[in-house]
C-alpha cells in the first residue's frame, strides 16, 4: 500500500501544470507574475522604455547601434504601413499561455521576461529564445520574433536584458545590471524557460535554439562563448558584438569633425565619392552584389597642385578613409570596423555633438553621469572602457565548447547595412578562423547578404528562411551551402557560405537558376 501511494504521488509530481497554476512554480530568484491562456489575437505590445532624463546640453539619450543608429531586432528599417500612412495591421499570433516573470539573480538585478507556450498539441517540442536591439529596455522579441516562432509551434522566450529606461543613465553605478544587460540575463531568461517549458509540457524541449539581430546578434554569440550548452543551434545576424568599440568609434568620428572642422565633407564632397564607388555597380541593380570583389582608388579625388574644385583635401580624404576603413587608434590598431563599399557616404551633420547618446559607454565606464566628451582621448579612454565594461563585447573566438556540444552558427549580416558596419560580423568569423583553424564550416557558416539593410529591408534580397535553414542543419545534419534570399518584385539569389559570393551567369538578374556560388579569384 505505502510503495502504491509512493508511486501514485511521483505521478502526480510530473504532471503537466496547467497554465494558471505555472504562478505558484518556485525557481530561484524568480517571481512569476502572471499565467494565463490567452486566446488567439494580437501580438501585445512591449512596454517602451522610460524616457531617460534629460541633460543640459545633451543630445536625445536614445541607443545607437552604430554611426546612424540602430533598429530594433527583426525589423525591417524603412518598412511602412498600408497605403494612407495608417499603423500596420497587427500581427495575430495564435492561441497560447503567456507567462511574465521577473529575474533577480543579483541584489540590483530587475530582469523582466516573459514565455509564451502553446497548448500541448501544438507544441513542436521545441525552446526558441529571441534577442533585442540598441540598449534593450524592453522586450523588443514580442513584436516579431517571437510571433513569428509561436506559429510554428515554438514555445519562445525574450528579456528587456535587465533595466527599463532608456540611454545608458541606467547603468550609471549599477554594475551588476551591466552584467545582466552583458550576458546574464540572456543566460537566466535561457534556464528559467526551460525548467518552466518542463513543468508544463512534463518534458523537457527535444531542441533549443535562439535567434537574434544587432545587440540580438551579440546576445547570440556570447550565449556560444559563455554558455555553450544552453543552445543547440545559434542564428546571430548584424553582429553588434563589438559593442563598446562601436559605440566609441562613433565618439570618436564625431569628436574628429568638431576638432578638426576642415575633415567635414560637404555634399558635393559626398556625391564625388559615392559616385566613385557606384562605379562598381556594373549590373546597374542599385546595390553591390559582392562589395569585397569592388576596387576604387580614393586617390584618384585628392586635389592636385592648383586645382580646389572638384576633389578632396587631405584633410577630407582622412573622413574618407575612416568612414571605409574603419576608426582606429594612434598606432593603428582597428577599433571599429568601417563600412562596405556600396554604402553611401553623407555630408557631415551642420551640428555634431560627441557627447550625446553614443557617449553613454564612456560615462557609465567612468561611472561619471557628466564626464565632459571634451576630455575623451581615444587611446586613454578605449583601454579603460575595456578593461573596466569589455565584458560586454563578445569577442571571445574561442568557441570550442560549443563545437564540441554539437552547437550550430548560422550568422548573417546584410551587404547594405548601414546600421551596424557589415566587415563586422566578417571581422568576428574570420578571428573564430584564426583562433580555431580555417576549416569550421562543419558547425559555422556566415552568409553576407547582397543588398539587406539592417537585419532586413534594404534595397536587395531582404530576407531568408533562417530558422529552417538552422532546422535541418541541427536537427538532419543538412548543412547550409547556400540559402535562396527573396527580396521585392520577385527578386531572387542564392546566399553563399563565406567567402563564396555569387555572380552571375547571364539571364534575368531576378532570377536564382542564373547565379551560382564562387569562391573569391
Amino acid at each position: 500500500m505505502i510503495g502504491s501511494i509512493a508511486l501514485m504521488l511521483l505521478g502526480a509530481a510530473a504532471a503537466p501544470t496547467s497554465c494558471d497554476a505555472l504562478t505558484g512554480l518556485k525557481l530561484d530568484n524568480t517571481t512569476i507574475t502572471s499565467a494565463r491562456l490567452v486566446v488567439e489575437g494580437p501580438a501585445p505590445t512591449p512596454t517602451p522604455p522610460t524616457p531617460a532624463p534629460a541633460r543640459a546640453g545633451g543630445a536625445g539619450r536614445g541607443a545607437a547601434d552604430g554611426g546612424r543608429g540602430g533598429q530594433a531586432q527583426g525589423g525591417r528599417p524603412g518598412a511602412a504601413g498600408p497605403r494612407g500612412g495608417g499603423p500596420p495591421a497587427p500581427r495575430i499570433i495564435p492561441e497560447h499561455c503567456r507567462v511574465q516573470l521577473v529575474l533577480k539573480p543579483s541584489s540590483d538585478s530587475l530582469i523582466n521576461m516573459e514565455l509564451w507556450l502553446p497548448p500541448a498539441d501544438k507544441w513542436n517540442g521545441k525552446f526558441m529564445g529571441v534577442g533585442n536591439g540598441g540598449f534593450a529596455g524592453s522586450i523588443q522579441g514580442m513584436t516579431n520574433d517571437m510571433p513569428q516562432a509561436l506559429r510554428l509551434g515554438y514555445a519562445t522566450a525574450g528579456t528587456d536584458t535587465g533595466h527599463q529606461q532608456a540611454g545608458g543613465d541606467w547603468a550609471i553605478g549599477h554594475p551588476e545590471k551591466m552584467i545582466d544587460f552583458g550576458y546574464r540575463a540572456t543566460h537566466e531568461m535561457t534556464v528559467k524557460a526551460k525548467q518552466i517549458v518542463k513543468a508544463f509540457y512534463d518534458r523537457a524541449p527535444q531542441y533549443s535554439y535562439f535567434k537574434g539581430c544587432s545587440t540580438g546578434g551579440r546576445m547570440a554569440v556570447m550565449e556560444a562563448q559563455r554558455y555553450p550548452d544552453d543552445y543547440d543551434g545559434i542564428i546571430a545576424g548584424a553582429l553588434a558584438s563589438r559593442h563598446i568599440h562601436m559605440w566609441t568609434a562613433g565618439v570618436e568620428r564625431s569628436a574628429r569633425l568638431v576638432r578638426n572642422p576642415e575633415q567635414k565633407l560637404t555634399a558635393e564632397d559626398a556625391a564625388l565619392v559615392n559616385n566613385l564607388v557606384n562605379t562598381c555597380d556594373t549590373l546597374k541593380e542599385g546595390f553591390l552584389n559582392n562589395p569585397r570583389a569592388c576596387k576604387v582608388d580614393f586617390s584618384t579625388l585628392k586635389c592636385t597642385a592648383g586645382k580646389t574644385t572638384g576633389c578632396l583635401t587631405d584633410a577630407k580624404m582622412k573622413t574618407v578613409e575612416t568612414f571605409y576603413g574603419g576608426v582606429k587608434n594612434s598606432k593603428g590598431e582597428l577599433i571599429f570596423s568601417g563600412q562596405a563599399l556600396g554604402n553611401p557616404i553623407g555630408a557631415s551633420p551642420a551640428n555634431i555633438n560627441p557627447g550625446g547618446g553614443t557617449f553613454d559607454l564612456v560615462r557609465i565606464a567612468y561611472e561619471d553621469p557628466n564626464f565632459d566628451w571634451q576630455k575623451f582621448n581615444l587611446d586613454r579612454d578605449m583601454k579603460f572602457l575595456d578593461d573596466t565594461i569589455g565584458y560586454v563585447d563578445a569577442v571571445n573566438p574561442d568557441l570550442r565548447r560549443f563545437k564540441s556540444s554539437g552547437g550550430k552558427l548560422l550568422m548573417f549580416h546584410g551587404w547594405a547595412d548601414t546600421g551596424i558596419t557589415p566587415e563586422t560580423t566578417v571581422w568576428y568569423y574570420e578571428q573564430v578562423l584564426n583562433k580555431m583553424g580555417r576549416n569550421q564550416s562543419d558547425w559555422m557558416r556566415l552568409f553576407m547578404v547582397p543588398g539587406m539593410g539592417h537585419c532586413g529591408g534594404g534595397p536587395g534580397i531582404n530576407g531568408f528562411d533562417q530558422i529552417g535553414t538552422l532546422e535541418r542543419w541541427v536537427e538532419k545534419g543538412i548543412a547550409p551551402n547556400s540559402i535562396i534570399g527573396t527580396g521585392a518584385n520577385g527578386l531572387t539569389r542564392p546566399l553563399c557560405a563565406y567567402p563564396q559570393a555569387a555572380e552571375h551567369k547571364g539571364g534575368d538578374l531576378k532570377d536564382a537558376a542564373n547565379w551560382s556560388c564562387q569562391a573569391p579569384r
